[in-house]
């Protein structure tokens, strides 16, 4: 399959899989870019040996192109920066911040460069400050997400419609049928989280995996918009901060109640009570912990069966 991202990545098909915290080491980044998508390291919960470990292992595990996800709130961006540049990563993905900050110097270093955005007028300034393409991502997406409460289905068409460079559509993807409703609305490819925590290469604790395949329709909640939205599925952690909301709790209150390391907790250690437990609404669609190559096998043969239903209307 040949378009403006499979062209821009040197990949097969337009799947990228997201850089999740807690979730995408070398191993799941590997196996879906062995399999043809696009595999990113999730930067924001490594330190940087950790971050230099997970490149060099990826680089041994696979010839095919993968890239790094970065938030850019982390506090020694400039360490992660550097390893990406010194052991010759091709792919950065940035989130979280002001794009202008870092493009430039990847770009310098022969690096492509793509910004996640929540808004239009986000994705706007990331086009501004020179990014290769953009990630547009609504608010059924899973972690840290935006403010605005804007649907992958609005926000796609919203963004394709004001920018010119190659459009990454995020939030809700978990299968190729949702693939294609992304690219009918002007996605050139998707990128998909939550289906590749349901995987046995994701590192992720099993026991979060678990509570994944098990979650329903309504078990996942954006809270804590005062500090940083972020999309939780609902547990004694969860409770706690609507108990909280309920009796007037002030931002420092929020903050202490969420502590340190709370997703780490939850998601890498599989405290289920305590733990932060970050994942999108589309969990209620896995029902299944199923290899990464497979995922993106199953996701292509139910895109081009959809899209040939498609024609024959």
């Amino acid at each position: 399959m040949r378009n403006r991202i499979t062209e821009l990545f040197g990949i097969e098909y337009p799947i990228i899989q997201a850089g999740m915290v807690w979730a995408s080491g070398w191993r799941l980044a590997s196996a879906v870019s062995n399999a043809g998508g696009l595999g990113l390291l999730g930067a924001g919960s490594m330190y940087p040996d950790v971050l230099e470990e997970h490149i060099i292992k990826c680089k041994k595990a696979t010839d095919k192109p993968f890239g790094v996800n970065v938030p850019m709130l982390y506090p020694d961006i400039d360490k992660l920066m550097r390893i990406i540049v010194d052991h010759g990563v091709k792919i950065v993905f940035t989130s979280a911040g002001n794009p202008k900050t870092w493009t430039s110097f990847l770009k310098e270093n022969g690096i492509i460069v793509v910004h996640v955005v929540s808004s239009l007028k986000f994705a706007l300034k990331a086009e501004e400050a020179g990014v290769d393409a953009i990630v547009a991502e609504g608010f059924e997406a899973g972690g840290h997400n935006g403010r605005d409460e804007t649907t992958t289905m609005v926000l796609i068409p919203s963004v394709k419609e004001k920018i010119e460079i190659p459009l990454i559509a995020a939030g809700g993807i978990a299968s190729g049928r949702a693939m294609l409703a992304a690219m009918v609305l002007g996605a050139d490819g998707v990128q998909v989280g939550s289906r590749f925590v349901a995987s046995p290469e994701a590192s992720s604790h099993e026991l979060f995996k678990q509570w994944v395949v098990k979650a329903q329709e309504g078990d996942t909640q954006l809270t804590l918009k005062e500090l940083a939205p972020v999309r939780l599925l609902k547990n004694k952690f969860f409770q706690d901060v609507q108990e909280a909301y309920a009796h007037g709790a002030t931002v420092e209150e929020l903050k202490a109640l969420l502590g340190r390391a709370r997703a780490k907790r939850g998601m890498f250690e599989g405290d289920m009570e305590e733990g932060e437990l970050e994942i999108g609404q589309v969990s209620g669609l896995i029902h299944d912990i199923t290899p990464a190559a497979e995922i993106v096998r199953e996701m292509m043969a139910e895109f081009n069966l959809a899209r040939q239903k498609t024609q024959e209307y």
